[in-house]
């Protein structure tokens, strides 16, 4: 397993992996409603490897990707200190450790480029990943009361943080 920054390169890839993992139902967008081009995923590439506060690492197996962790960095002097974390895995790699060294890799990341505070949101329901979250050191913060909507149903999301 290899844990590298991403490239424009994988842009196809990024996008069927992308697809792939919101069939899990835990991710912002709904299954089979993410309707990103490989043009589109190229582009944001691009914007976020040229941004230094931000980073995107992706997880391959056997020249595969399998899942990915982005930190994308405050740009207004308030929050430049801050990152706000995305994380997927594929179900049939999850428990392999996969996760923290996606995590690992962007706390030493941020420390490089002087990122003190990270963040993140989880669905309520989704209890295997608020646990590996407060595993890798994040806190509980608060609670995002009816801030989407699943099956026409308001969700609660938790939010996390971690100062470095």
């Amino acid at each position: 397993m290899i844990i590298r920054p991403i490239a424009v390169s994988d842009a196809e890839s990024f996008v069927e992996l992308s697809k792939k993992i919101d069939e899990s139902g835990f991710m912002l967008y709904e299954p089979g409603e993410r309707e990103t081009t490989v043009e589109q995923q190229r582009k944001t590439i691009e914007r976020i490897l040229s941004d230094k506060r931000s980073i995107f690492f992706v997880s391959e197996v056997e020249n595969k990707l399998v899942g990915f962790i982005a930190a994308l960095g405050g740009n207004v002097k308030r929050n430049q200190h801050s990152a706000y974390l995305v994380l997927g895995i594929l179900d049939e790699y999850q428990g392999q450790g996969i996760a923290t060294k996606l995590f690992n890799q962007v706390f030493e990341w941020a420390k490089e480029v002087e990122i003190s505070r990270l963040e993140l949101t989880v669905i309520k329901d989704n209890i295997k990943a608020f646990h590996l979250y407060r595993k890798m050191g994040f806190i509980l913060e608060g609670e995002k009361v009816h801030s989407l909507m699943i099956n026409e149903k308001p969700v609660n999301e938790y939010y996390l943080y971690k100062l470095l």
